[in-house]
């Protein structure tokens, strides 16, 4: 692995190193995955990206098959940010619509206007099973409560979320304690990604958010779609809305046809490296 070429790209902050392992085999440990994501001793992300074959069932359907490590390691199911930019890697080599296998599904993708990407997230998984929680609970209000956050809408976009709705600026409260408490609370059997989510107006949120397996993030395309659904069954926006994170703003819809996500958003390449084999070692 010494040597091997990665692109250090970001959705509004929210940063990735990507490998491209189509033609070469690049599987790295939990560990070696965690030492690249390290902010002082490796390159620094907040998810590594391993671009691989798409498998032999997906033939036809998907482009390649995106396997996303987060920063301690752990794999998540989906990542919304990451999928546009893999996908805006997939239209430079010429194609124009692609579809992106991942542990949380296949989402397709397509160009957007002033150079962003749409990925459609499929449908958002409401059932406290799908989420999941460890017991029955009705998801639109949870009874759950930690600190100054009370009552939360829990749901899937292939990973879990729990979205919190405030009236203050979400900057006031302690995301940085509140998030790790709730992310590994026994309620969520496969932790949980948390959202802070204030309503500016009916097409307009603003939101902060707490990234399992990474911590307080600039950005999450996942968490912007959970945020819109979140605020669509509450009552609290229209189908479509803008969502603004700490490094930029998304535009989710809801789509009322057929229930699927669709968002949309700036995808941009940092700078291009080699992996060292001391970092993995």
């Amino acid at each position: 692995m010494s040597g091997r070429p990665f692109l250090k790209m970001h959705g509004l902050g929210n940063d990735f190193v990507v490998v491209d392992a189509r033609r070469e085999p690049f599987r790295p440990s939990p560990g070696q995955a965690a030492a690249i994501a390290d902010r002082r001793r490796g390159v620094g992300c907040d998810q590594l990206i391993v671009l691989e074959p798409a498998s032999a069932e997906d033939a036809g359907r998907a482009d390649l098959f995106m396997r996303i490590f987060n920063a301690d390691g752990s794999e998540a199911e989906a990542c919304g940010n990451a999928t546009r930019c893999v996908a805006s890697l997939l239209f430079a080599e010429g194609r124009e619509r692609v579809a992106i296998r991942t542990l949380g599904g296949l989402l397709p993708c397509t160009p957007a206007a002033d150079g962003e990407v749409t990925a459609d997230l499929g449908p958002a998984h409401l059932d406290w099973r799908e989420v999941p929680l460890a017991e029955p609970a009705d998801t639109l209000r949870l009874d759950f409560a930690r600190g100054p956050l009370r009552e939360p809408v829990a749901l899937s976009m292939g990973n879990p979320h729990v979205v919190f709705f405030v009236e203050q600026d979400p900057d006031a409260i302690d995301l940085a304690t509140l998030g790790p408490a709730i992310e590994h609370d026994p309620l969520f059997p496969r932790r949980t990604n948390v959202q802070l989510v204030q309503v500016l107006s009916p097409t307009r949120l603003r939101q902060r958010i707490w990234e399992r397996g990474a911590g307080l993030t600039e950005a999450s395309g996942s968490g912007g779609c959970a945020a819109q659904v979140a605020a669509v069954r509450r009552g609290l926006t229209e189908r479509r809305a803008r969502v603004e994170q700490p490094g930029g703003a998304l535009t989710v819809e809801w789509r009322e046809a057929d229930g699927h996500v669709l968002m949309t958003g700036p995808v941009a390449t940092a700078f291009s490296g080699r992996l060292d084999e001391s970092l993995l070692n």
